[in-house]
């Protein structure tokens, strides 16, 4: 089951109770969010939107003119997406806070986060997938968890489309990105085969992240994987090598200028 924390916004913008409707509205202008929840002493207390500082004096306190916790919906960690779905459609709520047992702002969630979730193959699944695969090839297998270092991985595809990496580049800056998947055998030796998370990996690069979470797939075998054989004759050797592309406008020069900056970048 999908649950909150794998699709909340972690960074979140927030104020005091001791900020004034002039402060929120500046942030508003800065951030273009139009709610933001209040925090003091690191817990959550409130709530302001938009709608509560219209036709206010802008000296005013935001501890006037909140919604309380005690007023507020909110939402767990551990809850599950279809669950705030159900809780947004009813309510016309757009966002809710994500708290813990202490009630300490984890994250927001909206409801495009909603929608994300339902769209999206969850990695877990994928995971599966590719483990179930390699298994039934006759390999042994172990999955560990851990951070990889960007430069690296060797990918397995040859181009990816400049609409979904400008989106992964958002996750990224917002703490959204699920975990990459990577095949590491003894024929690897430090490098890394790329098979989930292409858009995520050259968004992290041109970026200059180095690291991403992953789930590193342990192949017990001292040759090279049909997989990775194929991506060298394709010339990949690191993200550099993957081309972005638009399906409507190759030819585009914003797509150019894409490219130019993965071949260029570090």
């Amino acid at each position: 089951m999908v649950k909150v924390k794998e699709y909340m916004t972690k960074t979140v913008d927030v104020v005091t109770p001791n900020n004034t409707a002039g402060e929120v509205i500046d942030l508003i202008k800065k951030t273009t969010h139009d709610t933001f929840p209040v925090i003091e002493d690191n817990k959550l207390i409130g709530i302001i939107s938009v709608h509560d500082i219209f036709d206010v004096e802008k000296s005013e306190k935001i501890e006037n003119l909140m919604t309380k916790r005690e007023k507020m919906i909110i939402t767990r960690p551990d809850a599950p997406v279809r669950d705030v779905g159900r809780i947004m459609f009813r309510t016309g709520f757009s966002k809710l806070p994500v708290v813990n047992d202490n009630n300490e702002l984890v994250g927001i969630i909206t409801n495009t986060d909603v929608i994300r979730s339902q769209i999206e193959k969850t990695t877990p699944l994928k995971l599966n997938k590719i483990v179930k695969t390699y298994e039934n090839l006759g390999y042994k297998i172990r999955v560990d968890e851990g951070i990889i270092p960007i430069d690296k991985l060797k990918p397995t595809q040859s181009k990816i489309y400049a609409d979904e990496l400008c989106g992964r580049e958002y996750e990224l800056k917002m703490g959204l990105a699920e975990p990459i998947i990577v095949i590491k055998t003894k024929a690897t030796k430090d490098k890394y085969i790329l098979i989930d998370g292409h858009h995520r990996s050259v968004a992290c690069y041109m970026s200059n992240i180095p690291t991403l979470n992953a789930y590193v797939i342990m192949v017990d075998t001292n040759n090279k994987l049909g997989i990775e054989k194929t991506a060298e004759k394709q010339g990949l050797k690191s993200l550099k090598d993957v081309k972005v592309i638009d399906e409507d406008k190759n030819d585009s020069s914003d797509i150019y200028k894409l490219n130019s900056k993965l071949e260029h970048q570090r």
